[in-house]
Order: C-alpha cells, then structure tokens, then sequence
C-alpha cells in the first residue's frame, strides 16, 4: 500500500486568524481539503491518514464526506510538537501495514502538492527506500561570523531545498521514531522525518518538487495560494 500522511496538528499562531490554519476557507473550501483532494485523486495512494489537532477530529469527517474524500480511513490525534505529531500517525498504522508499505508524509498546510511529484516521490521511495522532495537552491548563502559579518559562504551547488512530501517504507520509519524518542535524536527545535533520519544515520534520496508547493504560514502566503489557484483555473 501507499498511505498518506497528512500532518495537520498545528494551531497555526503566525496565520493571525480565529480557527487552525488548515481549516481556513480559501474560495469556500478548506485548506486541508485541497491538500486531501490532490492524494484522493492520485491512482497510487492506497489510504489517507490524519493527524489532527484535538477538537477538530469531527469536522475533518464531516468534511470529508461533504468534498467525497474516500480514501481518508483514520485520524490521529497530534502531539505538542511537529515530531510527535507524526510519531503518533506513524505508531497508529503499526498495526496496519507491512514493512515495504510506502508512507508519504505531508503538511496539510502545502494544498499545491502536484500529481507528478506524487509520483516521483513513491517511485523512488520504491527504488531506494525513502525519498524527500528537494528543489535547487537559488540564492546565496553566507555563513554568519559575528552576527554582522561574514568570511564564509557555502556554494549553492551543493545545497538542495527540501519539503514535504517525504516517502519511507513503513518498516524502517517505524524503527527510526522508536529509536529516535528513545534515545532523543532528532526530535527537538525545527526537526522534521527528513533530518532526524539523517541523525540517525541513514542516507536520503531525492525526489522531485516544485516551487508552487508552498507552505502557508501567514498571511501573505494565503494571497500566494489564492492567486496560484487563480492561474490553475485560467489554464484549464
């Protein structure tokens, strides 16, 4: 199986708005619905999971059966963290999938997740065991000195910008997030699957991504999504 892992546990301070990031209405639908609708949609997900944030467990249902998200089959409570978050929704499908099951984790917050990198992110998570979407970095980056100066820079040549989705097969994910809380690794400050793997050891694979993948944080993103939506609806 290919499961989804649709990471929607935060409260979402910086967005500046009453209720959860992910469940603003953005041309009347809710962020987290874009997000399920584009893994309902691929052919190669198999089940769709939830981590959520207490309290919104139901209305997660309720939409999903308004906007027909069929293939959603469980919701997770979210920890007090991002890592605990996904732990949770990763020790919840214990009981549900074999070893070689592909888990692609994602943030209910990146609605503009694009079909083909879908694709590319389960293919080589099938070829070499995981895989992380990962862009080249444009810009220049300096290494800080004193906090005003610089003597260092590190190449943009050898930097690749990573995001979600992640894909790992279920057996060794499940053996990374026991070892990872057990022993502390990886698990605090702005850790996510991908580098608390590399923590622990494990080499990382790279995917395709896009920059329409974007993250909202704030509210200046919302203008960003709402105007991509615009030009996707202006292309068809």
């Amino acid at each position: 199986m290919n499961i989804g892992v649709i990471i929607a546990g935060g409260s979402g301070r910086r967005m500046q708005q009453e209720i959860p990031k992910q469940f603003i209405n953005i041309n009347d639908k809710p962020v987290l619905i874009y997000t399920l609708e584009a893994f309902q949609n691929h052919p190669l997900i198999s089940a769709i999971e939830v981590v959520c944030i207490d309290g919104w467990h139901d209305v997660v249902w309720s939409y999903a059966k308004q906007y027909n998200i069929t293939k959603l089959k469980w919701i997770v409570s979210g920890g007090s963290t991002g890592q605990e978050s996904i732990r949770n929704g990763v020790y919840n499908l214990e009981d549900k999938c074999s070893p070689d099951d592909v888990i692609i984790i994602h943030d209910g917050i990146r609605p503009l997740v694009d079909q083909e990198v879908l694709t590319d992110i389960i293919v080589k998570c099938e070829q070499y065991g995981n895989a992380v979407t990962s862009l080249p970095y444009n810009e220049q980056i300096f290494v800080i000195d004193d906090e005003i100066s610089t003597t260092k820079y590190i190449p943009r040549e050898t930097l690749r910008r990573v995001s979600t989705p992640q894909a790992y097969k279920f057996g060794k994910l499940d053996w990374a997030y026991h070892e990872a809380f057990e022993k502390e690794i990886g698990i605090y400050g702005s850790s996510y699957t991908n580098t608390m793997m590399v923590e622990l050891g494990e080499r990382l694979y790279f995917a395709a991504g896009s920059d329409k993948n974007i993250k909202l944080t704030t509210p200046d993103d919302l203008a960003m999504f709402k105007a991509l939506i615009s030009q996707k609806k202006t292309e068809r």
